[in-house]
């Protein structure tokens, strides 16, 4: 739900700053009124639940509202107000007072935007801001669980705890791998009621008999989440391999096509990243890391052995690659946009960058799901001069819009 509210300086006369008003808001939401839209409330200058909607929009509708709104700043700090979103017609000096208001917050520290332009502009302007205001409010009181810790080698992947609750409302829960490795046991009985998926081509034979262990693997990744409401979780794949003699890849294909984000060797940044792209798009998004980089022409391989079964039009199973055991995807993902996303485990840093796919490639010396995807050369230098880790994730569309949006609201700078 998007609350609007609106600051009117005493210098005007309020029957013709009205009639503009109304003008202005039935030329972009259709009507005007109590209610001003479906999605829309209209609270006028009653700012007394400021912050309890999704999304508020603080309409500025004359000159002289400078002042008033300086009187109200505290207030609305203390709703809990980081980003501001100013609107402003062309009529009363609307524009020119959200001006200085903007000016004077940013000379704050409190970063915001002033919507003006056409009816369509603050329409699709709106719009966006809706979809990033929803998909935080999505995200608010999100419990990932981190099962096992994240791998050694992901050196640069750290994550703050602190900075995710605060800007995200996301809380972490450390679970011991030995927990995982119990619930496996305990999943004999239930690998009754589970078949062994068909695929085309069939498994070759050590592979197929992998499968039983690593659906028992997913079961027991499904019973820590519903145990513990997890909303998203990250585990560190690698230590299966001894103990179970088999792979996470298949359970976390499997929990990512069901809405639940799911991220290899523990990596935290790249299930943030999982976890923000779903909120906006509904997808969950493929993590990959760059296996091979041509500057020139901007194409990017990615690969990695797990993929959401929803992201692919066919799969099979083959080996993990590393370990040449048990159960990794072999995914083909359609062509077509796609947007490269990865956000820092301190929420300080994100990449984003829209490109195409070109083609779908499968060599036996790399992870089992390869894509080659095409971006422009900055882009593709990237990786070579300032990546975020190694693992990115590849999102069906290009969202580039709606990512850079989220992340500008996230951090207050604008990308």
């Amino acid at each position: 739900m998007t609350a609007i509210y609106s600051i009117t300086s005493g210098l005007h006369d309020e029957a013709a700053v009205k009639a503009i008003s109304d003008e202005f808001l039935e030329s972009i939401f259709g009507t005007t009124g109590d209610t001003v839209s479906s999605g829309f409330v209209w609270k006028g200058s009653d700012f007394s639940d400021y912050g309890a909607a999704d999304f508020n929009v603080i309409y500025i509708r004359t000159g002289g509202a400078e002042g008033i709104f300086k009187e109200l700043f505290h207030d609305l700090v203390d709703a809990g107000a980081r980003y501001f979103t100013l609107l402003a017609s062309g009529k009363s000096n609307s524009l020119a007072a959200s001006l200085e208001i903007l000016s004077w917050l940013r000379q704050r520290g409190f970063p915001g935007e002033v919507i003006h332009g056409s009816a369509d502009y603050v329409r699709s302007r709106i719009e966006v801001l809706q979809k990033v205001a929803a998909a935080r409010s999505s995200i608010y009181g999100t419990n990932i669980g981190v099962i096992g810790q994240p791998s050694d080698w992901l050196i640069a992947s750290g994550y703050d705890s602190s900075a995710m609750l605060e800007k995200l409302g996301i809380g972490v829960q450390e679970i011991e791998m030995q927990r995982l490795l119990e619930a496996f046991d305990a999943q004999k009985s239930a690998m009754l009621q589970e078949s062994v998926p068909a695929v085309t081509p069939p498994p070759v034979p050590e592979v197929r008999a992998s499968l039983p262990d690593a659906i028992r693997i997913y079961l027991a990744l499904k019973k820590i989440v519903e145990e513990d409401e997890l909303s998203a979780l990250t585990l560190r794949c690698f230590d299966l391999l001894g103990t179970v003699h088999n792979t996470g890849c298949y359970a976390l294909a499997r929990l990512n096509s069901e809405g639940i984000p799911s991220s290899c060797e523990g990596d935290v940044p790249a299930l943030l990243s999982m976890i923000i792209s779903r909120a906006l798009t509904g997808r969950t998004g493929f993590q990959a890391n760059p296996a091979s980089i041509d500057v020139n022409s901007g194409e990017v391989l990615f690969a990695h052995c797990t993929i959401s079964f929803d992201m692919v039009d066919q799969y099979c199973f083959d080996t993990h690659f590393e370990s040449g055991i048990g159960v990794g995807i072999h995914g083909h993902v359609p062509e077509g946009p796609v947007t490269v996303f990865k956000i820092s485990g301190s929420l300080d840093r994100a990449f984003i960058a829209e490109g195409e796919l070109i083609r779908n490639q499968y060599e036996d010396n790399l992870c089992r799901t390869q894509v080659w995807i095409r971006l422009n050369q900055a882009d593709a230098r990237y990786f070579l001069t300032a990546p975020i880790g190694n693992h990115h994730i590849i999102i069906p569309g290009h969202c580039g819009e709606l990512l850079r949006e989220f992340v500008t609201v996230l951090q207050g700078v604008n990308l």
